[in-house]
Parts: C-alpha cells; structure tokens; sequence
C-alpha cells in the first residue's frame, strides 16, 4: 500500500488567508473594510494568546479589529448591553466572544444575543437551521476548515461514505451537515454507536471529533480512507506518552524538554492504515484563524447583499 499522505493544514490556512487578503483588497476598492470584533472577559492565559493572534491575524490581511476586554467581574447585562452596542457598529460585522466565560455570565443567553449575520462563529441557531436547510449561513469555523482541506487537496467528497465521531454542536453535527451539503453519504457516531469499530471501517471520510486521546486506532481505519483528526490534547505523564508514542526518540525529546506534547483523537498508528491524513499538531488546527477570518469578509459581503 502507498504511503499515506499527511494534510499540511498549515499550507491550506496560509492558502486561505491570501485569498481572504484579496477579497479584503477587491472590498477595498468599493469603500468596504470588514470588521471583526473580539471580546475576551477577564485574564485567561491561552485566551489571551489565541484572541491577539486572531487580532493580529486581522491586521496582517487589511480586516478592521476591535479587542474588547470587560473586566472577570463583568455581569449577564453589561454583557449583554456591549453585544447590543457591537450589533448596532457598522463597521463590525463580525463579532466573536470568546470562551470560556465567568461563571456568573449567562454563556448560553450572550451568544444567542449576538445578530446572526455578525455571528461569524456560527453557532446562533438561526445560523444553524439556515445551513441545515441549505441557505447562506456562517458556519462554524472547524468543520468549514475540514472542508477546505478535502477540496484543496482534491479529495472527492460527493459519493463517499463519510463518519464522523463525534455529535458535538460545535465541530460534530455542523460537519456532518456540511459533508452531506456536499453529497457525502454521513453516518453519525457517539458513544452509544454499537460496534463503532466497525462503522468506523466503513469509511472513505473519517473524522474523528471525540476529545478523547488516541481514541481511533488502526483497527477502525479502512486502509486508503481519508481521516481528519480535530482532537488536540495534551499529554503530561510519560506513561501516557508511552502509550501512543513509545520507541519515537525524537517525540521523547521534545516532551521531556516541554513536559507535554500534543495529540489527537487518532491514534499515530492509525495514520500509517489511511490514504490521507491530518496530522496533530499542524492539521486542523491552523485552519480554525483562517475559516474566522474567511467567514468575516463573507458576513460582511452577506450584510451587503454582494453574494
């Protein structure tokens, strides 16, 4: 069997954010800036780091950004009072709230809050149940990315026999409705699946979105199948690190010099049995910042009535 290929994610997510720097450039020229806001409540480290490198990543391509950050101590109402502000700016026509949120605001209340054509996250329902039926939507970032990924690498979705494990509102169930917009035969996976093995092996697209380490092994994987990996966990014990990853010296390396390393839902053997395949990290991943980005410049053209 040929060897398998690993899905460079970095290179789709470079590819996508020159095609949104172009977009941004044709907009440009009818007065139009798109606009994203970002609001990070309170001092949550990795937050942090992800939220700036969204802003960044906004200013490296022309976008409009705007960092909100309302103190920990912030209540449901002036949440809910700076969304409404947000909703009514002309020039934001994305907003992003980033999780998670203190205990005490209403997560669930402030999301639904944000207008549906600036929730550029996609999860606002009528986002949700206007790509279930099949009209223009913001949709999740994640599972647009896995998307992206099948088509640039010229991977045929429409007749394939796609699984996705996992059932998740945020990665799971929109990309199963996303590989089924693509005439993808979809079959669904959670942990009362009977005999999820065996389903798994069915395959010709596996995406694997559980959250649990390693989780897919070798013996679920139809040899020559396509899988996406959307898990990212880290491991912390050597005995952990032993179970996926012993005799790699050089991943031993890097973890005794870290104290962790990363890996998804897959388990590394089970890349060696597929066709194609996203490695963790370097899969995935980058491709969430530049589906945020793309969904940016698209709510701002659908705002305007340009698509």
């Amino acid at each position: 069997m040929a060897e398998a290929r690993r899905l460079d994610g970095a290179a789709i997510a470079a590819a996508i954010k020159e095609d949104v720097a172009g977009e941004v450039k044709a907009l440009a020229a009818q007065g139009i800036r798109p606009g994203l806001a970002a609001v990070l409540v309170g001092h949550v480290p990795a937050s942090e780091i992800y939220v700036r490198s969204k802003v960044r990543t906004c200013e490296e391509l022309g976008l409009g950004s705007d960092l909100l950050t309302p103190p920990a101590t912030v209540t449901t109402e002036e949440m809910l009072a700076l969304v409404a502000e947000l909703n009514g700016r002309d020039d934001v026509d994305g907003i992003l709230i980033q999780l998670p949120l203190p205990p005490q605001v209403n997560a669930k209340r402030l999301l639904e809050a944000v207008a549906p054509e600036k929730d550029v996250d996609g999860f606002h329902p009528v986002n949700v149940g206007r790509l279930q039926t099949g009209q223009p939507a913001l949709a999740p970032c994640t599972p647009a990315g896995l998307i992206e990924i099948l088509k640039r690498n010229a991977i045929p979705i429409a007749g394939q026999n796609a699984v996705v494990v996992g059932r998740s509102d945020i990665v799971g169930k929109p990309a199963a409705i996303l590989l089924l917009a693509e005439n993808a035969t979809v079959t669904i996976c959670h942990s009362k699946t009977r005999d999820l093995p065996a389903v798994c092996r069915g395959a010709d697209i596996l995406v694997a979105a559980i959250g649990r380490p390693g989780y897919v092994t070798a013996d679920m994987v139809k040899p020559g199948a396509t899988v996406l990996d959307v898990g990212i966990n880290r491991l912390t014990t050597l005995e952990e690190f032993d179970r996926f990853f012993h005799g790699n010296t050089r991943r031993e390396e890097l973890f005794r010099a870290k104290g962790s390393t990363l890996i998804g839902d897959v388990h590394p053997a089970a890349y060696a049995v597929s066709g194609a395949y996203t490695p963790v990290p370097g899969g995935v991943g980058p491709l969430t910042i530049a589906m945020l980005m793309a969904n940016t410049v698209r709510a701002a053209k659908l705002r305007r009535g340009l698509l």
